[in-house]
């Protein structure tokens, strides 16, 4: 079955650069999807450093527990990705699977199989062929290069309706530095460590605690400050490469959390994550709308950002807003569950810069024509005060739609 494409699908994508010591490949293993590629390919130089946050479920795949066990070495010289079967609650032969498919790919690389990173994505409880890996490793080898960041995009896909990428540049004591990085996402998106497969690559001198210390950071504030339905994903994987080819050149290499150039290579990473996060949910499943939660005035930061959820995930907030309705009941409500300090009488609401409650009740200047114009909007901005504290949070969530339960209902099929 076919879906239509998000409205928010870009009408043209980002040029990407090469990152010094990557290299990519994509074929076709045939091993769910027919007439598209499936199976992606990345070889990265010698002495790559790497990072990586991963899904906190109790059901994580096999690939997550490989690249949790092989995370602590801290280097990388191979990923090997599949869309289309997840290889999780697999068994013994999950785990048999994800050896092989290691060992295959260290073959054709030349490296040792604690190097190779596996993730996979795609239907839970199907056991993953790794001969389907067999038979595409050589090919994949001999066409790997240094472009085709989009190929890598299309191949990692499942039901995302388009590619998501983003690259940024930024210079460190005066040398060129670049970022860039692929994502897939679209349905079983919530927050927790990570939210889909993410992989984020640069050619910066930079060590893997480093690396590891500001995903562990800025995680919070892209990839886990996204929802689509609520639903936590059993592969859910962002991995950070660096690989240090920018020191050719003459960076002096980044060691210390302390170093000043740190912090400038943090905000440029934390832009490029929240650009490839907001990705994801404007993809998300039949959405048609992007939505921005803000709540400001709550106890403290953590209970502004489970009432930001609360409401994100709230499936009567998110259908009112499929149906243009600024109905502020739902919010309330979706405030009132999340269990966090709130004061009823002190709650104020706005949808984008149309108060329609305050003081604990409707706006007495509430117009229902300036409300509607706001939710007409494909970009629709909710905000709430709370008014009993400086904690604050923002989440990006999409409307529910009847294309959701259109897209889950066959998935399998």
């Amino acid at each position: 079955m076919n879906h239509s494409i998000s409205p928010f699908a870009p009408s043209t994508y980002p040029d990407m650069p090469e990152v010094a010591g990557i290299r990519l490949a994509t074929a076709e293993a045939g091993i769910k999807y027919q007439g598209r590629d499936d199976v992606l390919l990345i070889d990265l130089c010698e002495g790559t450093q790497i990072a990586g946050v991963f899904t906190q479920s109790k059901c994580a795949s096999a690939p997550v527990d490989w690249c949790k066990e092989k995370l602590s070495g801290g280097l990388v010289r191979g990923m090997l990705i599949n869309s289309g079967n997840a290889n999780a609650f697999t068994g013994m032969k999950g785990q048999s699977a994800v050896d092989a498919s290691a060992r295959l790919t260290a073959d054709v690389l030349s490296c040792s199989a604690d190097e190779v990173f596996l993730a996979s994505t795609g239907v839970i409880g199907e056991p993953l062929n790794p001969g389907k890996f067999d038979g595409v490793l050589q090919s994949l080898a001999k066409n790997l290069h240094a472009d085709g960041w989009k190929q890598a995009a299309n191949a990692i896909m499942t039901t995302d309706t388009y590619p998501k990428m983003a690259t940024r540049h930024l210079e460190l004591d005066g040398y060129p530095v670049t970022l860039n990085g692929i994502v897939k996402g679209s349905g079983m998106i919530a927050p927790d460590m990570a939210t889909m497969l993410g992989f984020l690559f640069t050619d910066a001198p930079i060590s893997a605690p480093i690396l590891q210390a500001l995903l562990a950071r800025l995680v919070g504030g892209s990839f886990n400050a996204i929802t689509v339905d609520s639903d936590t994903s059993t592969s859910d994987t962002v991995l950070l490469c660096a690989t240090g080819a920018a020191a050719k050149a003459g960076l002096a290499p980044i060691s210390e959390l302390a170093d000043p150039r740190v912090q400038v290579f943090a905000d440029v990473l934390g832009d490029l994550m929240r650009d490839l996060a907001q990705q994801i949910v404007k993809d998300g499943e039949g959405a048609r709308k992007f939505v921005e939660v803000a709540v400001k005035g709550a106890q403290d930061d953590h209970s502004a950002k489970k009432i930001a959820l609360s409401i994100a995930n709230s499936p009567l907030v998110k259908t009112a807003i499929a149906g243009e309705d600024a109905n502020w009941g739902r919010v309330v409500m979706a405030i009132g569950k999340a269990g966090e300090p709130a004061d009823r009488d002190r709650i104020a609401i706005w949808f984008g810069d149309v108060r329609v409650a305050t003081q604990g009740e409707r706006d007495p200047d509430y117009s229902e024509e300036a409300a509607s114009r706001v939710m007409q909007k494909d970009e629709v901005s909710l905000t709430v005060d709370l008014g009993i504290g400086p904690g604050l949070s923002t989440v990006w969530t999409c409307d529910l739609t009847k294309e959701y339960v259109a897209i889950n209902g066959d998935y399998r099929s």
